[in-house]
C-alpha cells in the first residue's frame, strides 16, 4: 500500500494538491481513499460534492472521506473522559466547564490519525492520500505516538500498581476517586493504536510531501519541517511549489512577481537538493472538481510517477564497523551547533531548537559507550564503541 500526507503552511493549497494527487492516483487505477486530519475540512469543496463520515465514492476507484470526530472520540477517549468527569465533579467543577477541559487537544486530528490506521489495516485500498493539518500542528501530532510510548514504558505500568495496591487509602486521603482498570486499559489501548499509526507513517510505504508557495516565510518553514519530519523518522519524498506565476505573457505587475518568485524558487531548489520539486502554476480561477483536479495534477507531475515509492533506507539506520557501530540519523540543513545530544540510559537525547526526541537505543547499541557524535553532510552521526570510553559530545 502506497500512503501519501500532504503538509504545509496553512494557506498554500495542500488540500487541492491532495485531492488532485488522489484523483491522478485513481485515474492510474489505483483503489484511492483520500482523507483529512485537518479540523478545518476542505476535501469536499475541492471535490465540489456532498462527502460523508464513510468513504464516499466521487468518481470510479476514488473514495472521500471526512473523518466523524464525535464517534470516534467516543470510541477512543470515553473511558478515559469518564474518569477525569468524576474527579472535576468531586472537586466541583461545572458539569459544562468539565466537559470542556476533559477534551484532548488537537483530539480531531488524534482521531483522524486512529481512522488513518483503521482504513489502512482494512486493505480495502491501494492507496491512502491524507490532507494533514497545517505543518506545527502536523509536527505535533506526528510526534505524539513516540512520546506516548515513553510514558507508557516508564510512568504507566508504576502507576498502575500503586494506585491498584493503595486505592482504598489514596481515595479517602485524597477526596477524589483513583482511576480504575478501564482507564489504565482505555490509556494503554490508544497508545497501542497510535504506536500502529506510527509504524504505518514511517514503513517503507508512506511519505510526506511538502507543499509551499514561492515566498520566504513559507519557503523558512518549510525548511523547518523537512529537518523536524526527519528527526521524528518520517520520510519526505518531494516538495510541491504551488501558484508559480507563469513568465509567458507578463505584464508589468506580474513581471515583478515573476522575477520575486524565481528568486525563491531557486532557493527551493537548493535547499530540497535531491528532492523532487513539482510545480504547479498559478490559476485565473480555482481548481474544483474532479476534472480541474486531475488536470492540476496531471501538469503538476508532468508524466513523473506520482506513486512512486520513497527512494533511500530512511531517515534512521544504523552501520556497524569492529567493535563499535555508528547511528545515523537524517537532520537536512542542520549545522552541529543546532543540535544537542546527550545520552540517557538506553536512550539517546535528541533536541533539535523546541524539538527533542528519546531514541530508544536497541540493545545492540545499549550495551556500548558514545564515542563521539557529529553532522556530516546534513545528517547526524552518533558513534558508539565498546570499550567504556565517553567523549565530550
Amino acid at each position: 500500500m502506497r500512503i501519501l500526507l500532504f503538509t504545509g503552511k496553512g494557506g498554500v493549497g495542500k488540500s487541492t494538491v491532495s485531492a488532485g494527487t488522489a484523483a491522478l492516483a485513481a485515474a492510474l487505477g489505483q483503489r484511492t481513499l483520500v482523507l483529512s486530519t485537518d479540523a478545518a475540512h476542505s476535501l469536499a469543496d475541492a471535490f465540489g460534492v456532498p462527502v460523508g463520515p464513510e468513504p464516499t465514492e466521487v468518481a470510479p476507484l476514488l473514495f472521500v472521506q471526512q473523518v466523524d470526530a464525535q464517534r470516534r472520540f467516543q470510541e477512543s477517549w470515553a473511558d478515559i473522559q469518564g474518569y477525569l468527569l468524576s474527579v472535576l465533579d468531586t472537586v466541583g467543577v461545572d458539569a459544562v466547564a468539565a466537559e470542556e477541559l476533559t477534551v484532548l487537544p488537537g483530539a480531531e486530528e488524534v482521531l483522524a490519525l486512529l481512522e488513518l490506521r483503521l482504513r489502512v489495516l482494512s486493505g480495502e485500498w491501494d492507496v491512502v492520500v491524507v490532507d494533514c493539518a497545517p505543518t506545527a500542528e502536523t509536527l505535533r501530532l506526528l510526534a505524539l505516538p513516540e512520546a506516548l510510548g515513553w510514558y507508557m514504558q516508564r510512568v504507566l505500568p508504576a502507576e498502575r500498581r500503586i494506585v491498584k495496591a493503595l486505592r482504598p487509602v489514596l481515595s479517602r486521603s485524597v477526596g477524589v476517586p483513583m482511576p480504575g482498570d478501564t482507564f489504565f486499559d482505555a490509556v494503554e489501548r490508544l497508545h497501542a493504536e497510535l504506536d500502529e499509526v506510527r509504524a504505518l507513517l514511517t514503513g517503507p510505504g508512506a511519505s510526506v510531501r511538502l507543499v509551499l508557495t514561492p515566498e520566504q516565510v513559507v519557503l523558512a518553514e518549510a525548511r523547518r519541517s523537512w529537518t523536524n519530519l526527519s528527526l521524528y523518522g518520517y520520510r519526505v519524498d518531494g516538495v510541491v511549489a504551488n501558484r508559480v506565476f507563469p513568465a509567458e505573457d507578463a505584464d508589468d505587475w506580474r513581471a515583478g512577481w515573476v522575477r520575486a518568485q524565481a528568486t525563491v524558487l531557486a532557493q527551493v531548489e537548493e535547499s530540497f537538493v535531491g528532492l523532487p520539486v513539482w510545480r504547479s502554476v498559478y490559476r485565473p480561477e480555482e481548481p474544483v472538481g474532479l476534472e480541474a483536479l486531475s488536470t492540476m495534477a496531471a501538469q503538476l507531475y508532468a508524466g513523473a510517477d506520482p506513486l512512486a515509492p520513497p527512494a533511500g533506507a530512511g531517515p534512521f539506520r544504523i552501520t556497524r564497523g569492529g567493535s563499535g557501530a555508528t547511528l545515523h540519523l537524517a537532520l537536512p540543513l542542520v549545522e552541529r551547533a543546532d543540535v544537542d545530544v546527550a545520552r540517557a540510559g538506553d536512550e539517546l537525547v535528541v533536541t533539535l531548537g523546541a524539538h527533542r526526541r528519546l531514541l530508544t537505543l536497541p540493545a545492540g547499541l545499549a550495551r556500548l559507550s558514545v564515542a563521539g557524535a557529529g553532522v556530516v553532510a546534513g545528517e547526524l552521526q552518533v558513534r558508539f564503541a565498546g570499550d567504556g570510553r565517553e567523549e565530550q559530545q
